[in-house]
Parts: C-alpha cells; structure tokens; sequence
C-alpha cells in the first residue's frame, strides 16, 4: 500500500535513552495555535475528503445517469436560394371575336338535368368525341337517381353515369345520338393571362339553349376550398360570368377550343363577386379518359405533410420549393429514401416552387406510376425516383 501523507516512525521502535546519556536541550515553547486555523483547517479536511469520497464514487459509476437511447437525427434544412429570373412572355396573338367562338362551340354544349332523393336539379355539360360521352362535374350528377342531356337544337335525351371522381370534380355521362358535334380540345398548359376566355353554360336553367359570356384568363394555378376539406388545385380563373347551372360547361380560348371545364364561382359575405374557376382541361382528359376506361381513377399518393419552403433576401421572401416536414403511413416518398426536411424542388425535370403546384402536378399522376423528385437535402442535391402509392377517396 502507498502511502500519500508523512511517514511516522513507530513509538515501539524508538531509540532507548540512557541516563548516562546527555539530556537534550529543552524544546522551545509550544506555539499557541490560532482558533481560526484550526477551524479552516478540520474544514478542508472535511472537504477534501469529500471530494476524494466523490471521486471514488464517481470512478466506480455510482453517480452516472443511465445513457439514454440514442435518437434518431434528421439531416438539417438544407440552404435555400432564390430562382432564376422569370423569362419573358411570348409574343401576344390576337384570336377571334366571342361570337365566332360562340358559333363554332353551342353545338357542342348541353344541358344536364339531374333527379335524386333531394329532388331536380342540374348543370352543363360538354360533348367529348362521336361516341356520345358527355363531360360534366362530379356534384352535377352526385347521387343522381337519373340523368338526361338537353342539345341546344332542343333534343332531349336519356343518359348515364359512366364514372364520376370527388376529388377534381369531374364526371362522365354518356348518351345515344348518332349525330354529335364533338367539342375541339385546347391546350391550357400554354395559357396566359390575360388573353381572352369565353364561357358556354346554361345558367340557371333557362330554356332556349346555351349562354354566352366573354371576359379573359384572369389567373392560373389557383387553389379553391369547394366544401369543408374539398379543395380544387390548379384552376383556370376568369372574369368571364359564370353562375348556377354553368357548372360542368366550357371555357373555350379565342379560338374556341376547350381550355377548361367550368365548375365554381367565387361567393363572399356580400354575395358573388365576378370570378369563376374552371378545370384546366390538361388536367381533365387524362380523369376523363380513366373514367372511361375504368370508371374511376386511381389518384396517386406520395405520403408526405408538406408545405411551401422560402427563402429570404433584403427582407423579402420568395417560394422556392416543398419542405417536407412529415412522412405519412404507408408513404411512398419514404420508402424510396425521403426524409424530413428534404425540399422539393422538381418533379420529373418541372420546377416546383409551391406545396399547391405540386399537388397539381400529382393529379397528372396515378398510382404505381414512378416520378422522379429532384431534392435538396442538407445542401445537396438529389433524384429520389419515388414509386407512388394510391390514394384512398
């Protein structure tokens, strides 16, 4: 054992002196020792023998809190820039008058009447092809225990539910009449605002055919709450009037070709306010097309909770992207390598800026179909090609 303090000799193992021997020189004084001394010294002691008890303590891991579990860490926001500059608009072409289009497009157009339990009711509806299928809107002919088409020359006829989807609000009807004037079919990806919408609809049923409005495109991509936990992504907006009953009817372009496919109006506390929103027609042939084929769609699912990135400069903020701040059950986007705080910012080679657009462009999408999302994630970019799942409607 080592010792670490003085080392005292033995009483036992002393010298013995003789009385022969010289006595020693008595020892000086013993000097009076101040209280205080003393005090701080027995406390020193104390506290150095604690601190040697808690070393020991602490070398044998008695105060050692357990180690927690470790946690899983999320890669950090990755550094957001701004975008390229917008590229200048293309050159402006003048189309022409409304009531050209109207001429060409009132053939085309029908009113759909509509029995249920609740009673009648209707809508619009626009000639798709020579095979007699109609488009409509999904609430037009929900719950219907019947429907029929009445053709602008008057000719009314019976007709039935082909397939109907909730979610972009369209739906297809199909009738029996061998002479049809299919309408001609748009582009509203090419849009711009500004350029002139004509809307083809019978409002508020009124009898002797089709009506007509004008206005222009008065903005795009725009995202509408319909009902409570019902929104519609991607709409076509104009100025062009629209009311009850124009449901499911056309928004032609100046050349009278089918842009969109009616469906909304916008109401305030004060009443209607002057603008309608309609289907972008890019959007509504490839639902029109599985309702025909199928009778439903099957919508994809990316299993993400999302919303819009930003980033900032000179105090200003600018959409850049899609943070993804939640991965679902059964999420697609994770079970192809997705994680919290990636950004989105493409999706098969289209820039995303907006957690609107990219469920727009998701509609464009069905399920076991593969996308490619470009992504940034702790400043680095990625392609995660994501296998999409299904979602439930």
């Amino acid at each position: 054992m080592t010792s670490h303090g003085p080392e005292w000799q033995d009483p036992d193992t002393d010298p013995i002196i003789y009385v022969d021997e010289p006595t020693p020189p008595p020892a000086p004084p013993r000097k009076q020792r101040d209280p205080w001394t003393l005090i701080l010294g027995i406390m020193g002691g104390v506290l150095l023998g604690t601190g040697v008890t808690f070393a020991i303590l602490g070398a044998t891991g008695v105060f050692e809190e357990p180690t927690p579990p470790p946690t899983p860490t999320l890669p950090p926001a990755p550094t957001l820039t701004l975008p390229p500059p917008t590229i200048a608009p293309p050159p402006l072409v003048i189309s022409g008058p409304a009531s050209a289009v109207a001429e060409r497009a009132i053939p085309s157009i029908v009113a759909v009447e509509v029995s249920s339990f609740l009673g009648q009711g209707g809508g619009s509806g626009v000639v798709y092809g020579t095979e007699g299928y109609v488009i409509t809107n999904h609430h037009v002919v929900d719950g219907a225990t019947s429907v029929a088409v009445v053709f602008a020359d008057g000719a009314r006829y019976d007709a039935e539910v082909v397939g109907s989807d909730a979610l972009t609000d369209l739906a297809v009807i199909l009738v029996e009449r061998p002479d049809l004037t299919p309408i001609d079919i748009g582009s509203s990806g090419t849009l711009a605002i500004g350029e002139p919408a004509v809307a083809v609809g019978n409002p508020l049923a009124l009898e002797g055919g089709p009506s007509v409005t004008s206005g222009i495109v008065s903005a795009l991509d725009r995202s509408l709450e319909v009902e409570p936990g019902t929104i519609l992504y991607g709409l076509v907006q104009t100025d062009a009037p629209i009311t009850r009953g124009s449901s499911g009817g056309a928004l032609l372009d100046g050349s009278a070709r089918l842009i969109g496919i009616t469906t909304a109006i916008a109401v305030s506390d004060v009443g209607a306010e002057g603008l309608g929103f309609a289907i972008p027609i890019d959007l509504a042939l490839g639902i029109i097309t599985d309702l025909i084929d199928a009778g439903e769609v099957a919508h994809a699912f990316i299993g993400i909770g999302a919303g819009t990135a930003f980033a900032e400069e000179e105090g200003a903020q600018y959409p850049v992207g899609v943070l993804v701040t939640e991965l679902l059950n059964d999420s697609a986007y994770e079970a192809a390598g997705g994680q919290i705080n990636d950004v989105i910012t493409a999706m098969d080679g289209q820039t995303i800026v907006t957690r609107d657009q990219l469920l727009t462009n998701l509609r464009m999408y069905r399920a076991d179909e593969d996308v490619t999302f470009g992504i940034l994630r702790s400043d680095s970019e990625l392609n995660l090609v994501v296998t999409l799942g299904r979602l439930d409607t």
